[in-house]
């Protein structure tokens, strides 16, 4: 299989941080999307930034910016589905979401999750801890996007029911500490600053 794109989901409203973009708040003195980008990139065919709203802000990154095309915020399927458009006018055959609030994930999350993934027609698969799914780090096939857009019309929200549908994997990560911890309050950011 050729090496899926990547596409980094940044499209939320960020409530509990009071608004505004999370993957922009600085973490080790630059934005935090930055240290997601370095994470990505190096595992994937081409990077884009799903995020609403004026894509200027995101200009000094250099990455393609795709909007959902699902009206009034329908949460992170919205974003996979805006990832899996643009890929498929890029020419992939898949893509690999990781959040732009999670700066810690693995540097062999792509791997892992395309090992998981190995003999199914239409490779679909979210990573796993012993606390559940990671509903936001999943590998899609481009296959599925009309398939997942039926569904987002039909009022589909959960990433792990449209995951469940399709016979989706599931790719194990344990080790130390949460690979997949993610930024929701200040005290948040503040915990991420200390485990740098």
């Amino acid at each position: 299989m050729k090496q899926p794109a990547g596409v980094i989901l940044a499209g939320g409203q960020a409530t509990r941080m009071g608004g505004g973009d999370k993957c922009l708040l600085p973490l080790g003195g630059a934005p935090m999307l930055e240290g997601v980008v370095a994470r990505l990139q190096p595992q994937v065919a081409a990077l884009a930034l799903n995020a609403n709203g004026d894509a200027s802000r995101f200009a000094g990154f250099g990455l393609p910016v795709v909007a959902d095309s699902v009206a009034g915020f329908a949460g992170p399927l919205a974003g996979v589905l805006a990832g899996l458009d643009w890929a498929a006018g890029q020419g992939h055959e898949s893509i690999v979401t990781a959040a732009g609030d999670t700066p810690f994930f693995p540097l062999d999350l792509v791997a892992r999750l395309l090992a998981a993934t190995e003999g199914m027609a239409h490779p679909l698969a979210l990573a796993g801890t012993p606390d559940g799914r990671q509903p936001t780090f999943g590998l899609w096939p481009v296959a599925l996007r009309d398939d997942l857009r039926a569904a987002l019309a039909g009022g589909l929200r959960r990433v792990v029911m449209g995951s469940d549908t399709h016979g989706g994997r599931v790719a194990e990560f344990g080790g130390a500490g949460d690979p997949f911890f993610n930024i929701n309050t200040p005290e948040d950011l503040a915990t991420a600053e200390a485990r740098l």
